[in-house]
């Protein structure tokens, strides 16, 4: 950790020292020449309609999110390009997807990619991180000036989950900005609502005495599960875990956004909320569903941003925010980005067109190979299971759970329950979705007519986004319905996984 170990007392004592007196301009004015300083924002796990200004039923779940969402421009359409941790945010920071920055599972990106860290220490920014660090490799890629690690349970973040420890080194990194007269780059990463749950047997079993507090229990009464996943008591109560994670989660958000309000700094900073990716249940994270790709997001640009403004038809995605940070910033793009600035949205303006998501997925951290494409618009989702044979079952931390743990026993006595823990465990080679209709996912129209010229049209534009990102997926997708084709591709996918692997131990050494 760089930062400089201290209490939160001494924090405080040293921050109020140097900021008596400091007003909205002078911060523009140490931000060089009016630049805006940037903050990223990042829950882990949290399903699109977790927080609630999505939605949720549950009373007061998020008030802190809520209020960042009245103050900011919320974007319906919205969607992460991988549903798994590190490669998701490899890429908020490349704005490339893992396809071609080259962290398709838990692995570093190429040495040639450019990074959003780099690119805005080049022209003069402070670049600071709190919690998920090690989510970025390699280090000489992600050369941030201020660490504060995530996983140091007596001086860091404590396990991720600690509004108090997020409060105060979000305050001393913002005091080395100011001290410096540099804008900044903040990246401030919650651990939850990630898995182990609050309240659960595993999250004892893992921190013990260490347990991050709890200031309020959802209880299993409070709570709407999901319509993907039955609603039997189990599963439940592993929702209510949930949800008392996702409101632990609004805390430390509404820490870091405390300290930046505190620092003087709220007036001149572009802040960006959104989710790496679905949550931690079946057909959510880890797949290219709904629940698995589409994420809270919200923009907050004091002076910039109406506030409590909404956009529901532009789909923005995670290439996308290193090109929007980059533009807002005043600096030069580097080439090679799969995104595009979304800025002009954010400020009145238009230029925005397009209706697509496209979304993939590799691997698990337990580098078991699960390759998956998909194209997403505003009302339909295409998916590809490129693994799918009949025979292959699908295993991540979501398989572990009590939930799906409840799944199979109850499916030896419910059909319904059964079918789906046998399309989740296996899936199938192609679905398509009517997500606006059916957001949940229950029924697939891959063979139903009526569908068959969108069925047509998702695939061209599936294909073309292979062929153009150069995709080693895109001769098992031409073949898609020809056995030897799929099982040969496996086996390159085997063999690509080791090669990835045998470059990340060169890399890290």
């Amino acid at each position: 950790m760089t930062g400089t170990r201290r209490s939160r007392r001494e924090f405080i004592k040293a921050l109020s020292a140097g900021a008596a007196g400091l007003t909205l301009s002078g911060c523009f004015r140490q931000s060089s020449g009016g630049r805006p300083n940037l903050l990223l924002i990042t829950a882990d796990d949290m399903n699109y309609d977790s927080p609630g200004f999505c939605g949720n039923p549950v009373p007061g779940i998020t008030p802190r999110i809520d209020r960042l969402a009245a103050e900011g421009m919320i974007f319906e359409q919205a969607h992460v390009n991988i549903a798994v941790c590190q490669p998701c945010r490899q890429t908020l920071l490349t704005g490339r997807t893992p396809i071609r920055h080259g962290g398709e599972g838990f692995h570093p990106i190429l040495d040639d990619v450019p990074t959003l860290v780099e690119e805005v220490k080049r022209a003069g920014y402070l670049s600071g991180i709190l919690g998920k660090e090690k989510h970025y490799k390699p280090d000489s890629k992600f050369t941030w000036d201020f660490v504060a690690g995530e996983n140091d349970v007596a001086s860091g973040l404590g396990i991720g989950r600690s509004p108090e420890k997020y409060h105060d080194f979000a305050l001393e990194f913002l005091k080395r900005a100011r001290q410096t007269g540099k804008p900044f780059f903040l990246s401030a990463n919650a651990h939850d609502p990630h898995r182990p749950f609050a309240g659960s047997e595993s999250e004892k079993r893992s921190w013990g005495e260490a347990l991050p507090r709890v200031d309020r229990w959802i209880r299993p009464d409070e709570v709407k599960v999901p319509g993907f996943l039955p609603d039997i008591p189990d599963v439940r109560t592993e929702i209510a875990q949930y949800m008392t994670s996702v409101h632990r989660c609004d805390r430390v958000v509404g820490a870091v956004l405390d300290a930046l309000e505190e620092g003087g700094f709220a007036g001149s900073t572009l802040v960006l909320f959104l989710s790496d990716n679905g949550m931690s249940f079946p057909f959510a994270k880890a797949n290219c569903y709904l629940s698995s790709t589409k994420t809270p997001w919200i923009v907050r640009w004091p002076g910039r941003i109406k506030a409590g403004a909404r956009n529901g038809e532009a789909m923005v995605s995670t290439v996308d925010v290193m090109p929007t940070f980059l533009e807002a910033a005043g600096i030069r793009p580097p080439e090679g980005m799969d995104g595009r600035s979304f800025l002009s949205l954010l400020t009145g303006g238009g230029g925005w067109t397009g209706d697509g998501v496209f979304t993939e997925f590799h691997e698990t951290s337990a580098r078991k190979r699960y390759p998956m494409r998909a194209v997403l618009t505003r009302r339909f989702g295409y998916i590809v299971n490129f693994w799918a044979d009949g025979r292959t079952e699908m295993t991540m931390d979501s398989t572990g759970g009590m939930t799906f743990r409840a799944m199979r026993e109850a499916a030896a006595s419910d059909p319904e329950i059964a079918r789906r823990v046998t399309l989740f465990s296996k899936q199938v080679r192609e679905e398509l979705y009517d997500f606006a209709a059916d957001p949940d996912g229950l029924h697939n129209l891959i063979d139903d007519p009526r569908f068959a010229e969108e069925i047509g049209r998702l695939r061209s534009r599936l294909e073309d986004h292979l062929a153009r990102t150069g995709d080693p997926a895109l001769e098992a997708f031409r073949r898609r319905n020809d056995p030897e084709a799929a099982a040969a591709f496996m086996e390159e996918q085997r063999e690509r996984s080791n090669s990835l692997l045998e470059r990340a131990r060169r890399t890290t050494g």
